[in-house]
């Protein structure tokens, strides 16, 4: 492993633990002296993915973590609670012994774990993945999220 800042090999590992699935540890380069964050995690079988256009490909945490980051975009969502929905949606893929699965299916749990997580984030992940066409979708999703403050405010 090289540092990301000045290439160089040396470097410490700081602080590490346990983030579910993986292991994160914080290293600081003792070249530089500056600090980063890497992520570890086992391997243990491929997923394969099924596009809308029936290609396939592997399954790549790094994308659903860059929808979902683009989602979260300017929203009061840390970087942890992003990684923990990818956790649990690569988790519960593998829980269920899949080996391929739909990027629809990929698409509709990130789309419950926003809905869970932040408003914003959801209707923004659910306007690409649900192909928004006009104001009207956008109008239908604000009455029904609405909805749902009100229920909750009323029953608290």
């Amino acid at each position: 492993m090289k540092c990301p800042y000045c290439g160089s090999g040396s470097m410490g590992v700081v602080d590490s633990r346990s983030t579910g699935d993986s292991i994160r540890r914080r290293r600081i380069c003792e070249s530089c002296k500056r600090r980063f964050t890497t992520y570890e995690r086992i391997e243990d079988f491929s997923i394969t993915v099924r596009k809308r256009n029936d290609a396939r490909e592997a399954f790549d945490r790094n994308k659903v973590l860059t929808g979902i980051m683009k989602a979260c975009e300017k929203r009061p969502v840390s970087r942890e609670h992003m990684e923990a929905i990818v956790d649990k949606i690569e988790s519960r893929i593998k829980a269920e012994g899949k080996k391929e699965v739909s990027s629809k299916e990929i698409g509709a749990m990130i789309i419950r774990e926003l809905y869970k997580l932040d408003e914003i984030a959801y209707i923004r992940f659910a306007s690409v993945y649900n192909n928004f066409a006009s104001p009207e979708d956008f109008r239908k999703v604000a009455i029904m999220l609405n909805k749902k403050s009100k229920y909750y405010a009323r029953h608290r």
